[in-house]
């Protein structure tokens, strides 16, 4: 009886314990991930993106087209701020590099 109750503790625990995300991404990375989805304001064209800039690699938290004034966070694979794209501004450097003449796409990470 106690090894069908130690099963049945196992099973549970394996169940519900800690989740794996399968975002392809460092650890920070899918908890600033887990953390945007649930702020997200807009109902779609949110995304997280993974680039290639200054031969690093770096997540780029899109927060969607429904404000003029919206933009995106760009982190470094150790979750390192670097800086905001868009906005009202509209800015497009980077630690004053020109993000998307510099950048290269990898792939999208995440999106609502």
């Amino acid at each position: 009886m106690k090894q069908l109750s130690l099963i049945v503790i196992l099973f549970s625990l394996s169940i519900s314990g800690c989740k794996k995300n399968s975002y392809d991404a460092p650890g920070c990375i899918e908890d600033k991930i887990d953390a945007f989805k649930v702020s997200v304001v807009c109902d779609h064209g949110a995304y997280v993106a993974l680039y290639s800039f200054n031969d690093k690699d770096v997540y780029v938290f899109y927060e969607g087209y429904c404000g003029a004034d919206l933009g995106a966070q760009v982190y470094s694979s150790d979750c390192l701020y670097l800086g905001f794209l868009g906005g009202l501004t509209g800015n497009t450097f980077i630690q004053g590099v020109n993000f998307y003449n510099n950048a290269r796409f990898i792939k999208r990470i995440w999106e609502n």
